[in-house]
């Protein structure tokens, strides 16, 4: 999986700097991939990460905190891409496995992905999210796992989205094991498939000055999730994670300003007022046989 992505979106921008790094140390090892300064792509992170320790940190046991100090292993891969395209949407994918030596025996998978508009466009948003419902089960799994990810993936101080949203699952499992495994993988894949769709179909229209602006400003936004909300970041920093690895994440360049508010009439203040907002961009949740946990 990690190879796989790294490598098509490599192919997608051959003038990017490639940075492939594999380390190793007591606690594990991880390969660091990155793509950076491209034509189309200003940085993309291929991240493959497998951990362990004596005391799983407490940002990976929110939701059962009797979990946390006790003896874990872990692996994730992650993936963010930030273009060089104001058209382009940033993405973001994570799948995580952790096993913590209790008992009873605990092990979840976690993760999924999400999209990132700087400017809007619905056909975008529309296939990003029926290539997440194509994975789910049901209309209700992919209904429930969309509001996961609108709720997390929001900034709460400034009562906005990060973006259009995608899936999130956390603590999840799913018996047998192979299966929650597949429904795993089968994330990686359809992200990688969703995204490639769309960056083809964006990433050669000509952008302003003003587009690159704006795009910068909400990368600014992107940067405030990712250090004062993301709980990946913050287990990360706790578990002794390479600093650079842990914030790869993070574009090379952002912008903030005191208000800035988009233009009048223009598709910026189009897109904070229509698409940094939870939508039901499939009409699955209006539907009377959708029914929600």
């Amino acid at each position: 999986m990690h190879e796989r992505i790294y490598a098509a979106l490599a192919n997608k921008d051959t003038d990017a700097c490639r940075v492939d790094k594999t380390l190793s140390n007591s606690t594990g090892s991880s390969r660091p991939w990155l793509l950076q300064d491209g034509h189309h792509l200003e940085k993309a992170a291929v991240h493959f990460t497998s951990a362990g320790g004596p005391s799983l940190p407490s940002a990976a046991a929110e939701l059962h905190p009797n979990l946390a100090g006790k003896r874990f292993s872990a692996v994730s891969v992650s993936v963010i891409v930030h273009p060089r395209n104001p058209h382009v949407p940033a993405a973001h994918m994570n799948i995580r496995y952790f096993d913590v030596q209790t008992r009873p025996h605990h092990w979840h998978f976690g993760g999924g992905f999400d999209l990132t508009p700087h400017l809007p466009c619905l056909e975008d948003a529309v296939s990003w999210h029926r290539s997440a419902r194509a994975i789910c089960r049901s209309d209700s799994e992919y209904v429930n796992m969309k509001r996961s990810c609108d709720a997390y993936f929001r900034l709460t101080h400034r009562s906005e989205q990060r973006g259009v949203g995608g899936i999130f699952f956390d603590e999840f499992t799913r018996a047998p094991f192979g299966e929650t495994l597949q429904f795993v993988r089968s994330v990686g894949e359809a992200f990688l498939d969703a995204y490639l769709v769309i960056f083809n179909r964006r990433c050669r229209i000509a952008w302003s000055i003003e587009d690159e602006q704006w795009m910068l400003h909400r990368r600014g936004r992107y940067v405030e999730f990712n250090l004062s909300i993301d709980r990946g970041t913050r287990y990360g920093l706790q578990s002794g994670r390479r600093v650079e690895s842990v914030l790869a994440s993070l574009p090379p360049r952002a912008t903030w300003h005191i208000g800035h508010p988009p233009r009048p009439g223009s598709p910026y203040e189009q897109l904070v007022r229509e698409f940094l907002v939870p939508r039901d961009w499939l009409g699955l949740e209006n539907r009377g046989s959708v029914r929600t946990s």
